[in-house]
């Protein structure tokens, strides 16, 4: 009934727990976060027991997400890349065909991590095409930029020109939210409009620009001058973001990203996150109704 589905993002980990108590405030999709490893963890169970839960209700889970560094596959993110095999590998139990995160990056600039992410994700992406899966990639920088970072080279669309043409399969795509182009302070629409072919997933999260902070003071000195929101609480004309997927064909799911509204956080956190979902749903023009037959 709902082209687009408006959703949230869980722990993965935590999810059998959290799940009951927030299904009843009306999320339409669920995406299972993991960070930097799946190890220890009975995806097969899990994936049981997460379907138990939603599928009284229809509810699907859109997405599986590992973030993690699997370029390098250093400390922490030594069992990164495996996580996205099984992930990949398990995707059907969950009932989804999509699985996303960062992509990783080498020490240095972006060029210089393109042959290491083609040579990653080539096999990847291949290994997911055979059990039918799509991978999409977060557009969050992680504090990184063109020359360094530690986390994830897919946060400017110079970098996705190099890694589409780099690897040219129908299979990865971006997983896109306004927010963290608005850091960059680019205009997500024109963006959207431009990329919307290759967006798969969309996470619903938001960010407010301070003009006047940045016309006085400039965006290097100590005052901040762009914070994360929980969508309705931001910039982004999210009818128009709406209008965009819709009119691209776009199916898939506005999955809330909350955790980050410098305001509604803490014990105001799901009350934030529930008025995002209303807010959205309003966007995408409330609730579906039946024309005259």
């Amino acid at each position: 009934m709902h082209p687009i589905r408006i959703g949230t993002l869980v722990n993965g980990g935590d999810a059998v727990r959290v799940l009951p108590q927030i299904i009843p405030h009306g999320f339409e999709s669920f995406s299972l976060t993991f960070w930097q490893t799946t190890a220890g963890i009975d995806l097969k169970e899990l994936a049981k027991e997460v379907r138990e839960l939603l599928d009284p209700h229809l509810i699907p889970v859109t997405s599986l997400s590992i973030f993690g560094n699997p370029l390098t596959g250093e400390g922490k993110n030594a069992d990164t890349l495996a996580s996205w095999k099984r992930l990949i590998e398990h995707a059907s139990d969950f009932g989804t065909d999509l699985v996303t995160g960062f992509t990783g990056r080498m020490p240095g600039s972006i060029d210089e991590s393109i042959p290491r992410y083609v040579e990653v994700f080539g096999e990847l992406a291949r290994f997911a095409e055979s059990k039918g899966v799509r991978l999409a990639f977060e557009n969050c920088s992680m504090d990184g930029d063109w020359k360094s970072g530690d986390w994830n080279i897919a946060h400017h669309p110079a970098a996705w020109e190099l890694m589409f043409n780099a690897l040219p399969m129908e299979n990865i795509g971006l997983q896109w939210e306004p927010c963290h182009q608005m850091v960059g302070l680019i205009d997500p629409i024109p963006q959207l409009r431009k990329w919307v072919s290759k967006v798969f997933n969309v996470h619903g999260k938001d960010a407010t620009i301070a003009w006047d902070v940045i016309k006085e003071h400039g965006i290097h000195g100590p005052k901040p001058y762009v914070w994360h929101r929980t969508p309705g609480f931001g910039d982004t004309n999210w009818t128009d973001v709406i209008t965009i997927l819709r009119q691209a064909g776009y199916t898939g799911s506005i999955d809330i990203e909350g955790w980050h509204d410098p305001v509604y956080r803490g014990e105001l956190e799901m009350t934030g996150q529930v008025h995002a979902l209303r807010y959205l749903k309003q966007c995408r023009g409330g609730e579906f109704i039946p024309n005259p037959v």
